[in-house]
């Protein structure tokens, strides 16, 4: 959530900001209840001095009735200023955050730029890892779709196996890194959602319980980020590292027709996702050690990958300035994200609430940051196309052969 303060101090140039993801966003309409909700407590604010002064001096029945009539208004202002409240918030709750100003400008995601290569794309032959799944037997689509529906997918054999050894081999890497291990609930309630931004603007992506305030979490980065909301940590605390393994729930409602076959879009997925609570002058490098930590899995793993700095258009709704690493995947001629590493400044931490105490004493919130390190499915399909061999035998990452216990498939 954007910084009220900041609005009414800079309006001007949080729209110039703004305009750079969409020419349509602004803060103009919040800055006019912020004007209005201000003035309103003003006036209750000297009607309270008001009633404070009369009933220091003589009460009689004039002054009683005159004090009513200045309750009755304080009461009737105070309702006013709590429905401008919540509307203030409501549209504060649907601004993205501002774009930090080394994020490309661009309208459209063709405007990425490419920061780096790394690794050599494979050619020549390209078979794709849901005919490669199925031929082997390690991946069920039919049945998943069976007992479930479309877009969920089944693992089997050395298929769970790989999937499983994915996992554990992320796991430990970061682990080695210094990031605590969390195993968090896989159901989240409103507020966790709002605090990280899904809610409410990404409401039609999500699963929900019905009768109950739970979602299924999206992400990690959900349960993760809100561990320490509505709470006041010391500097010394920071960073906090964490990562964690969840299997992630959307419903994916404004992708109809997108990688509809195969691991690349589907509605459960598994991941390891990074995240990072620190102070606003550590960010941006804390933003870089992160992007580097899930490079080294490609890198570990042996395929080929390319950097990408996001643009103004098409960075996440919460960040302000986003690295997506992307796996190069030989049945698409093309690469395929999989993590985005995105630096949130103080944006969910102003909705989460979570601050850190100073050295100088003062309460301030966090930056928080975050990224998959990686996505477990999308590893799995390029380990299946990248290993391919031209006896169809896909051979198992030298890095991963530990935790699988096979080489080859």
């Amino acid at each position: 959530m954007l910084d009220i303060k900041l609005i009414r101090e800079d309006a001007g140039r949080i729209n110039e900001l703004l305009k750079r993801r969409n020419p349509e966003l602004s803060v103009d309409a919040v800055l006019e209840i912020d004007v209005e909700r201000r003035k309103i407590q003003t006036q209750a604010d000297e009607l309270r001095a008001k009633r404070k002064a009369q009933s220091k001096g003589a009460i009689d029945d004039a002054a009683r009735a005159q004090m009513r009539e200045v309750g009755e208004q304080i009461k009737s202002l105070e309702e006013k200023e709590t429905e401008l409240e919540a509307a203030q918030r409501e549209l504060l709750l649907n601004i993205p955050n501002i774009p930090d100003e080394t994020t490309p400008i661009g309208t459209s995601e063709s405007d990425n730029v490419l920061i780096s290569l790394w690794g050599e794309p494979r050619t020549g032959e390209a078979v794709p890892h849901w005919d490669i799944a199925a031929e082997k037997g390690i991946v069920d689509f039919e049945r998943a779709v069976k007992i479930s529906q479309s877009r969920f997918v089944m693992y089997r054999g050395k298929g769970a196996a790989l999937e499983r050894a994915i996992v554990n081999f992320f796991l430990e890497q970061h682990a080695a890194a210094g990031y605590e291990e969390i195993l968090p609930p896989f159901m989240v309630n409103g507020a966790a959602m709002t605090g990280t931004g899904q809610l409410p603007k990404f409401k039609e992506d999500m699963y929900k319980c019905e009768e109950e305030d739970l979602y299924l979490a999206p992400t990690a980065e959900v349960p993760v980020t809100n561990i320490y909301s509505d709470e006041i940590l010391s500097e010394n605390d920071l960073p906090k590292y964490m990562m964690a393994y969840t299997p992630c729930f959307r419903r994916e409602a404004g992708s109809a027709g997108k990688d509809t076959r195969g691991l690349i879009r589907v509605h459960q997925f598994n991941k390891v996702e990074l995240v990072k609570l620190c102070t606003p002058e550590t960010s941006a490098a804390e933003h870089e050690k992160l992007t580097a930590d899930a490079e080294k899995m490609l890198q570990l793993l042996e395929l080929p990958y390319r950097k990408v700095a996001l643009c103004t258009a098409d960075i996440g709704f919460g960040a302000n300035k986003c690295w997506d690493l992307e796996v190069w995947m030989p049945s698409y001629n093309d690469y395929k994200e999989i993590s985005s590493c995105s630096n949130y400044g103080d944006y969910q931490a102003r909705r989460a609430n979570i601050r850190f105490k100073d050295k100088d004493g003062k309460n301030r919130f966090v930056h928080t940051i975050n990224g998959s390190g990686l996505a477990v499915g999308r590893t799995f399909a390029a380990i299946l196309e990248n290993f391919r061999q031209s006896d169809g035998t896909v051979l198992i990452p030298q890095a991963l052969q530990k935790y699988t216990g096979f080489d080859k498939i």
